[in-house]
């Protein structure tokens, strides 16, 4: 209640409501303030996924901590786990500003970043000797650079460049801001991708077992589609699927936010809920529950987080419920699950 009344209200009126600037002050004061942190990832909740074993199941979306700036603070504010990038092999500064847009009343965001990010060498500079107290994703992307054709090198010298770092690896070939790459979907490119990605991690593991790679889709694929990409993660033995990235739709959106709703990039938040539940829904029956799955999109209390759940989840992550309701909402889910 204080965060909703006190702090999120001055933080929303930061910096004259610029929510990129904003974003970017309160990642650099949990840097600053993560040495003083004490860690208190909840416990209770432990369940083991994909050979990995999670404290509690609701982790930090990728998108919040690109770079991995402020590691240590996001197991202190009670996360299971933590998914940084989504990062590219080749630094970029992303897409034009503004990028980031607040939908108030639909309790949304909007964004059209565009990975903005420094790098996969960068953010392995940043990993090297850092302990963590919670499981590490590392989500990967195409560079805007790297033209569409060339994407599978591109991923494979990220993985290259981080594998010893991450716990599992996140393939993001679901973002909307980033031209062509949603085509990465299709199951010929797929099938290509993630054969090439599953031979490097296997040649990178030295005899030891794989680490996980997961796909991350996009809640704008028929179920057709979705099928073709269960088809091909099968085929290559993909450990897991995270469902869902943001959403070209702006279905659900109130009134008071349609002036944004022209903006370009990817709708996440509240309108995304029942999508996100479909999803994962379709997947766990497609699959017979046998393929974990990391349930995101529209997570705003513990009842959204028990019904993702319930839909066939493993785990959870969130992103805009924690902009809108506090760092509150992860020890509230896990204190009711």
């Amino acid at each position: 209640m204080v965060y909703k009344q006190v702090v999120r209200k001055a933080l929303f009126r930061l910096h004259g409501g610029d929510a990129e600037r904003v974003h970017e002050t309160t990642l650099k004061a949990l840097r600053s303030l993560s040495p003083l942190m004490r860690f208190s990832t909840a416990g209770g909740n432990e369940r083991t996924v994909f050979g990995i074993r999670f404290p509690n199941p609701v982790g930090l979306a990728a998108g919040l901590d690109k770079d991995g700036r402020a590691l240590p603070a996001w197991a202190a504010l009670g996360f299971g786990f933590v998914e940084v990038g989504t990062v590219t092999w080749h630094p970029q500064p992303g897409n034009p500003k503004p990028r980031l847009f607040r939908l108030r009343d639909s309790e949304a965001i909007i964004n059209r970043m565009g990975f903005n990010n420094a790098g996969s060498q960068a953010l392995a500079d940043r990993l090297d000797g850092l302990k963590l107290k919670a499981p590490l994703g590392i989500s990967l992307g195409k560079s805007k650079v790297t033209p569409v054709e060339e994407a599978v090198e591109d991923y494979r010298q990220s993985l290259k460049a981080l594998y010893r770092f991450g716990d599992y690896f996140a393939i993001n070939v679901s973002s909307p801001n980033t031209p062509g790459l949603r085509s990465l979907q299709d199951k010929g490119a797929l099938d290509e991708l993630l054969g090439e990605l599953v031979a490097t991690a296997s040649d990178l593991a030295a005899g030891q077992a794989r680490k996980p790679i997961l796909v991350k889709i996009a809640p704008d694929l028929t179920e057709p589609a979705i099928g073709e990409v269960l088809d091909v993660c099968a085929a290559h033995g993909i450990d897991g699927l995270i469902a869902t990235n943001t959403t070209l739709s702006r279905d659900g959106l109130r009134p008071a936010d349609q002036a944004l709703a022209g903006e370009a990039g990817g709708l996440s938040g509240r309108p995304l809920t029942e999508r996100a539940r479909e999803v994962v829904r379709f997947v766990s029956k497609e699959t017979g529950g046998k393929l974990p799955i990391i349930g995101v999109g529209g997570i705003f209390s513990p009842d959204d987080a028990k019904a993702m759940l319930d839909a066939g989840a493993s785990l959870l992550q969130i992103y805009t419920g924690f902009i809108y309701e506090g760092p509150g909402l992860v020890k509230r889910i896990n204190r009711e699950l």
